[in-house]
């Protein structure tokens, strides 16, 4: 099983993510010009979730695609959500 991270490495998360209230899971928001980028992206990540093994919790809407990630096994965020969110990040549009 993984480990959770203590709350200094927490302190420490990859740029643009925020961890939960109930700390448990880190979070992220992104926004696209229209369904198909948001669903393109949204593809993208899921090859990559696939290719890691540690698949998000997410939801879209229109062009919004909303992510969250935690390590289930654990019971909260370990260093597989954080490699999951940075390589994420090649995927994610520039935000304004």
């Amino acid at each position: 099983m993984s480990k959770l991270l203590s709350d200094a490495e927490l302190a420490h998360l990859p740029p643009e993510w925020i961890l939960a209230a109930d700390r448990k899971s880190i979070r992220n928001s992104y926004k696209f010009k229209n369904f198909n980028e948001a669903f393109a992206f949204m593809t993208r990540v899921a090859l990559l979730a696939e290719r890691m093994d540690h698949h998000p919790d997410w939801s879209n809407s229109y062009n919004r695609v909303e992510i969250s990630l935690s390590t289930h096994d654990a019971g909260g965020v370990t260093e597989r959500d954080i490699r999951l969110a940075q390589a994420i990040a090649a995927f994610a549009p520039a935000k304004p």
